[in-house]
């Protein structure tokens, strides 16, 4: 309890300092965060004499009074921004183009607008990270040819697309049907590859790395390799490094300390990326003092992507550390950004709650007022670790700024009674919702269901599933999924399997891939065919891939030839199964020792299947097996 009550006093303490804050002297690192004259409103919460406060704050990235983001944010490219934006003479750093081309990934025109702009000023150079985030955010039927454009500019400058990226662009290209880019992009990246001759000395020198403990016969042995080292060249090898992350460090320092190159931020963000791991986290927060100590800064796609990797990890303090960290510099994380982190700490099965009041402090003292998205977050962390009378605080509290429970906030609060087996109060949040006009919705509904079928209570939880369905509430795949695996853990299968045909005949619903094939294999386990073969049929009209490989091993083991008809009818959207669906039978029977009966299929196969060589091949090698037992 009284870690909850941190939350609340930490919130109430940021508030109430916030305003001395803004106008107190801050640490200065190389760039600068001011504040532009503020427009304020309170809201106060009578009961806790709670104030918000909401400032328009703008980022300064140079000494200078204007803000760049400020200028971008507020007008369409043109002429008249280009001159508006020369004259604000911005200091333009890796750190400060990625922010800005982050911010604008959503309008590709402008950015690339900006970017153009950037790369054209004297003493800014584009980097290989700067051209892939400017292709990711080009990758849009509107904007091809500035993608193909801006892709051959970076390879006239020397620039080359990483794997990642590529596989990143190339997944957009097919997720929005753009097989000719796709093609087109592929055949590019082959002849890039090919023609990259750096490509081979970066293998070299990261395997000389790796392979060795690092010593001065390594050094000597690398000096001697004739390197030219460019920005590019350092980014290539420490990525070759990911897995050696240590040896990594010991690469980038020696690059540092070699005549004629200095490592700035483009290599610095490369390096703590491979850092940011379980197993060298101490070099992590190390290079990081020093990267700031040199004057660059981290930049705001490192930190999402080094954020995310921490919580998949659940190295959840160092996530909350880091943001911390980015929130004290110019190149603040987005609101999005802290309600995520707050959900993942929300996640874990007792939330440390002092973590969350770490992240909604520094969000609060930052000039933030605190959104709907950071209320639910802290409510999610409270009510997942029970703490239900600091959750209904934190519920009035955001009602009070404006900001009405929905369906996101009383999921969380079922969510969490559910897990602490409150199942009665529980079910009461959905009669308190729709009292306060707040309707359910399936969403809702599936967090009930699911935290009955958790408790073992599935009749109860099939109660609250009819309950729903009085309503007009409609299943989906989510719910239909929770529900399966309800009955399945009850030994209940016949009861899953004519309830799945049943919402797919009588409510149009489309089951998951995933839950046909769990129920699929299952049946088959009780041998059930004739049902596994119709939830196959159901795949195909829901345009689900073919699931073969249960059916096989099934047939092979306890079938007949009829049943491979009846499974190819099953199975194939065309008359005739292929050639390797066949011949994958053929090798499942040979392999239980059931040869009568794939001879017997064979002679029912079409003339094109017993003549391919593949399974003239097989049966040969069948026939003198047999000769030789």
């Amino acid at each position: 309890m009284n870690r909850a009550r941190i939350i609340l006093a930490s919130l109430r303490l940021s508030n109430s300092l916030l305003l001395s804050r803004l106008f107190t002297t801050r640490p200065l690192l190389t760039q600068v965060t001011n504040f532009s004259p503020l427009t304020s409103y309170f809201l106060m919460e009578q009961s806790h004499s709670f104030c918000y406060f909401n400032s328009h704050q703008k980022v300064y990235f140079s000494s200078k009074p204007s803000s760049l983001m400020e200028l971008l944010l507020a007008n369409d490219w043109s002429t008249e921004l280009e001159g508006e934006l020369q004259n604000s003479n911005p200091t333009l750093t890796h750190e400060t183009v990625i922010y800005a081309l982050k911010k604008l990934d959503k309008n590709p025109d402008k950015a690339w607008g900006f970017f153009n702009w950037a790369c054209e000023r004297n003493g800014f150079k584009p980097s290989s990270p700067l051209y892939s985030i400017m292709l990711r955010i080009l990758v849009n039927k509107d904007s091809m040819k500035n993608f193909w454009i801006t892709l051959r500019k970076m390879k006239e400058q020397g620039f080359y697309i990483d794997e990642e990226t590529y596989l990143t662009i190339s997944a957009r290209f097919k997720k929005e049907k753009m097989r000719s880019d796709v093609v087109a992009f592929k055949h590019f990246f082959d002849r890039m590859v090919n023609e990259n001759a750096m490509d081979s000395v970066v293998k070299n020198v990261a395997t000389v790395i790796s392979e060795k403990d690092w010593s001065n016969e390594v050094e000597e042995e690398l000096g001697g390799m004739g390197i030219l080292l460019t920005d590019n060249f350092v980014i290539g090898v420490l990525k070759e490094l990911r897995n050696y992350p240590l040896k990594a460090l010991q690469f980038f320092h020696w690059v540092g300390k070699s005549e004629g190159y200095d490592n700035n931020s483009v290599t610095y963000n490369a390096i703590i990326r491979v850092l940011g791991r379980h197993d060298s986290m101490g070099e992590f927060w190390s290079v990081l003092e020093e990267m700031k100590n040199a004057g660059h800064e981290m930049d705001i796609v490192t930190y999402i992507k080094i954020s995310r990797q921490f919580q998949k990890n659940k190295l959840m303090g160092d996530a909350v550390k880091l943001y911390e960290f980015m929130m004290d510099g110019p190149f603040k994380p987005s609101v999005q950004d802290c309600s995520i982190l707050l959900q993942s700490i929300s996640a874990s099965d007792n939330p440390d709650l002092d973590l969350v009041s770490r992240v909604a402090n520094k969000f609060a003292a930052t000039g933030n007022s605190l959104s709907k998205a950071v209320y639910d977050g802290i409510h999610r962390s409270l009510t997942s670790a029970g703490e239900f009378d600091e959750a209904a605080k934190i519920m009035k509290v955001m009602k009070d700024a404006g900001y009405e429970p929905d369906n996101i906030t009383y999921s969380q609060l079922v969510f969490g009674l559910c897990k602490a087996r409150r199942l009665e109060e529980a079910c009461e949040v959905l009669d308190e919702m729709e009292a306060h006009g707040c309707i359910p919705d399936t969403k809702t509904w599936t967090i009930l269901i699911q935290g009955h079928c958790s408790a073992a209570e599935i009749d109860k939880a099939f109660m609250c599933f009819a309950k729903m369905m009085e309503k007009n509430c409609n299943a989906d795949a989510d719910l239909l999924d929770v529900l399966i695996n309800a009955f399945l853990s009850q030994k209940r299968i016949d009861g899953a399997y004519t309830l799945l045909v049943e919402m797919v005949n009588k409510a149009s619903l489309r089951p998951w891939q995933a839950t046909y094939k769990l129920l699929i294999e299952k049946l088959l386990e009780e041998r059930k065919l004739e049902e596994a073969l119709n939830l196959l049929r159901l795949m195909k009209q829901h345009n689900h891939p073919p699931f073969p490989e249960p059916f096989v091993l099934y047939i092979s083991k306890f079938g007949t030839v009829a049943d491979v008809a009846d499974f190819f009818k099953a199975l194939s959207v065309k008359e005739n199964p292929s050639t390797s669906a066949y011949l994958h039978v053929f090798q499942s029977f040979f392999k239980e020792g059931r040869h009568s009966e794939a001879k017997d299929l064979l002679y029912k196969c079409p003339h094109r299947i017993r003549k391919h060589p593949k399974i003239c091949e097989l049966f040969g090698s069948a026939k003198s097996v047999e000769t030789t037992a």
